[in-house]
């Protein structure tokens, strides 16, 4: 049994929440690249151009991609042969938020109730999501998550008799309704299968996988392909201007659901894809 300090994870959390909305991955930056190449609108060619060139000025100074810094969504991975010493670990996650959006000045956006909207003025408290995984380590991912994209998500609970065609005509409506709101070229998370909740987590993992990477299962791949080529047809292109690019990349993961039941989520992502993560 390995004891971990929960102090490891909140520094860990600090530094990923600055690093995140600051370092747009390699994965992202590449398909930013390839979507430049192919893009023939020059109004798309022009945003996505500027899109790089923020991507770079927001890297070399050390400044947040987008005011936008996110709500901030942490994936836990604790492994099973690790004990957690040092207090509470969701409290030194929610510690490690505060200090990285406040020491970081990034953008707070976090309100402590939905109706009322009063800012908690320090980002906290974040979503997490916590799995028991095998091994001694800790697995921390830090995924802020934007409000114009994160609103323009849905979940509908399709029959099995609805099939392929139904899961492909909805996650193309819903990002046909987003338009121009999420800032496109958009990541686009679908969950596939399990229960309700089930199946918005798996779209928001879903956006955790690397761009380029397709499903390991060809059936799930060929959806995946299938999605981002109906999706890029649809001309809303780069911010909305037209094109060819609306969506970088289309990433699906699946679950075993009720036999009465097909569950279908859309987590969409803008532009600014961002995630960090560390092992402790």
């Amino acid at each position: 049994m390995r004891e971990v300090d929960v102090s490891l994870v909140t520094a860990a959390v600090d530094k990923l929440c600055r690093s995140a909305n600051e370092v747009l991955g390699e994965d992202v930056l590449q398909a930013l690249r390839a979507a430049l190449d192919s893009e023939e609108s020059p109004a798309g060619r022009e945003v996505i151009g500027q899109l790089l060139e923020n991507a770079r000025i927001a890297r070399e100074e050390g400044e947040p991609m987008c005011q936008d810094t996110g709500l901030a969504v942490v994936f836990l991975e604790v492994g099973q042969e690790v004990r957690l010493v040092g207090g509470d670990i969701e409290a030194a996650v929610n510690e490690g938020v505060r200090r990285g959006y406040v020491g970081g000045f990034l953008r707070k956006s976090a309100v402590k109730d939905p109706l009322d909207r009063k800012n908690t003025g320090d980002n906290t408290p974040a979503i997490i999501h916590t799995r028991i995984v095998p091994g001694d380590r800790v697995r921390v991912v830090v995924a802020p998550k934007g409000g114009g994209a994160e609103n323009m998500s849905a979940l509908r609970m399709l029959t099995p008799a609805d099939g392929r065609d139904g899961v492909k005509a909805f996650v193309v409506d819903v990002v046909r309704r987003a338009g121009p709101n999420p800032c496109p070229p958009v990541v686009v998370g679908v969950g596939l299968g399990g229960t309700f909740e089930k199946a918005a987590l798996l779209a928001k993992e879903a956006l955790l996988r690397p761009l380029g990477q397709h499903h390991p299962d060809p059936a799930v791949a060929a959806l995946e392909r299938d999605l981002l080529t109906e999706i890029n047809r649809l001309g809303i292109g780069p911010q909305g201007f037209g094109g060819r690019v609306t969506a970088l990349w289309v990433s699906v993961l699946t679950y075993a659901c009720h036999i009465a039941s097909l569950p279908v989520a859309v987590n969409v992502n803008c532009h600014a894809h961002r995630h960090a993560e560390a092992v402790v």
